[in-house]
């Protein structure tokens, strides 16, 4: 139990820090005088409260956190934050009229932190305008992690960040240091993010947005979330140039920002092309949209332009796990929709925005197996596993297998306890994917022209679940039930 002292105390500094974010939605409410400024005070204080009782109260327990304490913070982090975040939206829309059950309201604040993009909301358009830009604003803060950026704070309140940092990280792309200290490191990424927001508001600006709206999809585009603050979506806006400056900047999301930190650190981009997870990332996603573009016209859907528009634009959205739309694609050829779901697996980077299963764990399985292969037929050749010019140990190996293995299991159950609950077999498959992908709109029920709002509170839990554990890439949730774990 007193492993927990020390991270609870961790845990209400960043309360606090969360807290400082919803001044952003204050400010925008003040602004606009959409009318419910005064709820944001309320909930300011109500979060610093609680994080000063635990950072003032546990005050004695400072120390540098340890691996297990990263693992149990990462987690509490995530489960978390969203009772704070729901907190404006519980009051916000109480206070124009909206009721929102609690359990809505979390699943609503987790979507928004985990860069889900799910919802159970509608009438987007007719919201206060800062209920939409906190909505969205979510996605931005949770898109390169919460606690990348907390990283490079807590050093300044005594508290070490390399154990955090680590447990937050993506996949094999933890133990990578790019820097000698993981501060800096944690700076670098959070300025290639900050670099690339900026470009992303500006663009679609310029493309016809009116700011606000640009600001909002910008959070949304950026954090690879999907989340928008209009009914149609990006169908709202109707425009060939906004869909392709989305379309540019989810592919940039979809890498893995190192790589641009790197690259712009040594004012060199041959690294950046040389990385095979990148080659594969790109070469996946055009190529699908291109065969996603040759269906529909070949099929008799849309002609040739209209066909690579509306192909490239799904394609790459949902399956970098954006999920902005701009028509039903579940109208399409059925495979469309059921390949694009499967590519929200595995079409992002270890070190994007992006949620899924990651394409390097696909490239070192796929090498493993043609390893495995290749000694049938020659069982004393030595052939080890490369990505690049770098040779893949064995122990990350084992480590990408046992993930995958969790992810099936994960999967499977939440898919069979949603059918338990008599819902569709398409519907519930379906939505836990999108929802362990941190993808958003599903099939079935929850397609893009849908949305949550038509599962019952039990299968919204289920989701949201699905959620917490595809943003936590499940191991470090699993690790926290091994009673290894908790034994000194």
């Amino acid at each position: 139990m007193k492993d927990l002292l020390p991270v609870l105390r961790v845990l209400g500094m960043l309360m606090i820090m969360f807290a400082g974010a919803m001044l952003l939605p204050f400010g925008i409410s003040w602004f606009t005088q959409d009318g419910i400024w005064r709820i944001y005070p309320w909930s300011i204080g109500l979060t610093v409260g609680v994080g000063l009782l635990l950072w003032g109260g546990l005050h004695r327990y400072k120390q540098d956190l340890q691996p297990r304490h990263g693992v149990i913070l990462v987690t509490l982090v995530w489960v978390v934050l969203p009772l704070c975040a729901m907190v404006p939206l519980v009051m916000g829309l109480n206070r124009v009229g909206i009721s929102i059950s609690l359990t809505h309201a979390y699943f609503e604040a987790v979507s928004g932190l985990t860069t889900t993009g799910a919802t159970v909301l509608s009438g987007l358009d007719k919201l206060p305008v800062s209920i939409n830009v906190w909505r969205t604003f979510m996605q931005w803060m949770g898109g390169m992690g919460i606690l990348i950026l907390a990283v490079a704070v807590l050093p300044l309140l005594g508290v070490g960040g390399a154990q955090l940092f680590r447990a937050e990280a993506a996949g094999p792309v933890k133990d990578t240091k790019l820097t000698p200290r993981i501060t800096e490191t944690a700076k670098g990424l959070w300025g290639v993010y900050a670099l690339f927001s900026i470009g992303c508001f500006l663009a679609f600006w310029v493309c016809g947005m009116q700011p606000l709206d640009a600001l909002m999809h910008m959070f949304a585009t950026v954090s690879l979330g999907g989340l928008s603050s209009h009914d149609a979506s990006f169908a709202y806006f109707n425009s060939p140039l906004l869909e392709a400056a989305a379309l540019l900047f989810m592919l940039l999301a979809s890498c893995n920002f190192a790589l641009y930190f790197v690259a712009m650190r040594k004012g060199r981009i041959d690294s950046f092309m040389r990385d095979p997870e990148m080659r594969a990332t790109i070469g996946v996603l055009l190529g699908s949209g291109l065969l996603v573009a040759l269906l529909l016209w070949v099929k008799g859907v849309y002609g040739p332009l209209d066909a690579l528009r509306n192909g490239m634009f799904h394609t790459v959205s949902v399956a970098t796990t954006t999920g902005f739309s701009t028509t039903d694609y579940l109208s399409w050829p059925v495979f469309i929709p059921v390949l694009l779901l499967l590519l929200s697996g595995v079409a992002t980077s270890a070190g994007s925005t992006g949620g899924g299963i990651k394409m390097v764990r696909m490239l070192i399985l796929v090498k493993q197996a043609r390893r495995e292969m290749t000694r049938l037929v020659h069982p004393r050749a030595v052939q080890p596993v490369r990505l690049g010019d770098a040779v893949v140990d064995n122990p990350m190996i084992f480590s990408v297998l046992a993930y995958m293995l969790v992810y099936g299991a994960t999967v499977i159950v939440l898919s069979m306890v949603l059918l338990l609950t008599d819902l569709d077999p398409l519907t519930a498959f379906s939505a836990v994917l999108a929802s362990v992908h941190c993808m958003g709109p599903g099939l079935g029920a929850v397609g893009p022209s849908s949305n949550y709002t038509v599962l019952t509170d039990f299968q919204i839990w289920v989701c949201t679940l699905g959620m917490l554990l595809g943003r936590l890439e499940i191991l470090s949730f699993m690790a926290l039930l091994s009673p290894a774990f908790w034994r000194r």
